[in-house]
């Protein structure tokens, strides 16, 4: 299935809004539009809209973990880490479960790539038995 232009081609799961803290010195709370994928979380600037493109994409495959879930007041604060340590800070309403989303999406992504990685292994391993076999049955009198 397509997604919104400017997101992955990966199925859509959930559209929505969330608000980034910014990196700059102030660290103020921006609105972005998102958009969550089966590997990756997209945003943009609610002023650009996603059809434009232009958005940031979180690849699942550079994300470790979302960490830090604390609900305060209206708000559910939630940092998602990536694999190279970089730290980036969301809140949404409490109501919206977006932390839980993302988690669940992020799970069910290293779930599947565990699952690809271990059959990788396994078929690596099963063709370097069948070519030993082979070399000593070749070598039989």
């Amino acid at each position: 299935m397509k997604g919104p232009a400017g997101a992955s081609p990966s199925e859509v799961i959930r559209e929505g809004e969330l608000e980034k803290r910014s990196d700059s010195l102030f660290q103020l709370w921006k609105k972005k539009a998102v958009v969550l994928s089966k590997d990756s979380l997209s945003l943009f600037s609610p002023e650009a809209g996603k059809a434009r493109g232009g958005g940031k994409e979180l690849r699942f495959g550079s994300i470790q973990k979302v960490d830090c879930v604390e609900r305060t007041g209206k708000y559910v604060y939630f940092t998602i880490v990536t694999t190279d340590r970089k730290e980036i800070d969301f809140r949404c309403p409490g109501e919206s479960c977006w932390n839980a989303s993302i988690t669940m999406a992020l799970i069910d992504f290293q779930n599947k790539r565990a699952i690809e990685d271990f059959k990788s292994r396994q078929e690596a391993a099963e063709h370097a038995a069948a070519a030993t076999r082979d070399r000593r049955l070749a070598r039989a009198p």
